[in-house]
């Protein structure tokens, strides 16, 4: 008996940490098939990767695809740009929150249904201190919820 493939999930573990993330849209990604393949054995990395724009399209920059055994891919392949698929109306509105100073975020490549899409947001870099204000909130609230937790 065969076991289906469980989708591997792919996630920039930092971008909620250094970013105030707004709005999320999930775009196309065009890939070779051995980077695919390799994606959806979960061999992929969003570490400092981000999404660029140059003439009217969406480029993902500095993301990692390893290699596997029988998956070849070259070593200028593993981190090379690659396009992003989106509608224009989509590109158009993304360009205008660069212009205001915005960053676009790539957040996690989904490998789920037949297409590998990655799921990018639109986000405004923290300062420290707002990094630490959100730990020290995410702290306060555990402890209030454990301490509801404990007299019931």
């Amino acid at each position: 008996m065969k076991k289906p493939n469980q989708p591997k999930l792919i996630s920039n573990r930092r971008a909620r940490h250094d970013y105030a993330l707004s709005d999320s849209l999930v775009v196309g990604i065009a890939l070779t098939g051995a980077e695919t393949k390799a994606l959806r054995m979960g061999h992929g990395q969003l570490r400092g990767a981000y999404v660029n724009v140059s003439n009217d399209e969406l480029w993902l920059v500095n993301a990692t695809i390893s290699p596997t055994r029988g998956i070849p891919i070259s070593e200028e392949d593993q981190t090379r740009n690659r396009k992003l698929l989106a509608k224009k109306r989509e590109i158009k509105h993304l360009i205008d929150t660069k212009k205001q100073g915005r960053t676009i975020v790539p957040l996690e490549i989904l490998t789920q249904g037949r297409h590998i899409k990655l799921r990018i947001a639109i986000g405004q870099g923290k300062k420290n201190y707002d990094k630490r204000q959100t730990l020290k909130m995410r702290d306060e609230s555990r402890q209030i919820n454990r301490a509801l937790r404990s007299r019931r």
